[in-house]
């Protein structure tokens, strides 16, 4: 498969990626932008693998992961309190993108490699041994960050409350 081909597969899916995975379309192009600039140089080699778009995904993840980002993606994003609106007997385009901001906003509270498995998990239906090829760890790791994520993710969404005595 040649470069161009590539591209005209996979640049929707993997700046969808990026997207879910920074929160930030921006930075998701970005990301995206800067992992294909790469690849380009590399494609010779890419492109012969089984599965470049693995490989890619990896990049960005990486660049996502990467320190240098850091700085870029901290920002905190605030969703609106839909409670009013959810109350009407009718079923409201407007949820869904309301339940894709609530989504986002609570996959930005947790640490950069939890979120990272979290999307590539659920987001890309990969497997522990994928994801664990693309983070560079052991599946193991991968099973740990997705227990701790999952966890958090819970206490945000159902938290408990303490009763003193």
């Amino acid at each position: 498969m040649d470069f161009d081909e590539f591209l005209r597969e996979q640049l929707g899916p993997l700046t969808r990626f990026a997207g879910v995975l920074t929160a930030d379309a921006h930075l998701a192009q970005d990301l995206t932008q800067d992992a294909l600039v790469r690849a380009h140089a590399r494609w010779g080699r890419i492109g012969r693998m089984d599965r470049p778009d693995l490989y890619v995904r990896r990049m960005i993840t990486n660049g996502f992961l990467s320190w240098r980002r850091l700085l870029s993606v901290r920002s905190t994003r605030t969703v609106p309190d839909i409670g009013e609106f959810s109350r009407a007997t009718t079923p409201d385009p407007a949820t869904r993108l309301a339940d894709r901001d609530q989504v986002s906003a609570l996959l930005a509270t947790l640490p950069r490699r939890q979120r990272a498995v979290v999307v590539l998990r659920f987001y890309e239906g990969l497997t522990d041994t994928e994801i664990a090829a693309i983070l560079g760890c052991a599946a193991g790791t991968v099973r740990s960050h997705l227990s701790r994520a999952l966890a958090e993710l819970r206490t945000q969404v159902h938290p408990v409350e303490v009763t003193e005595p």
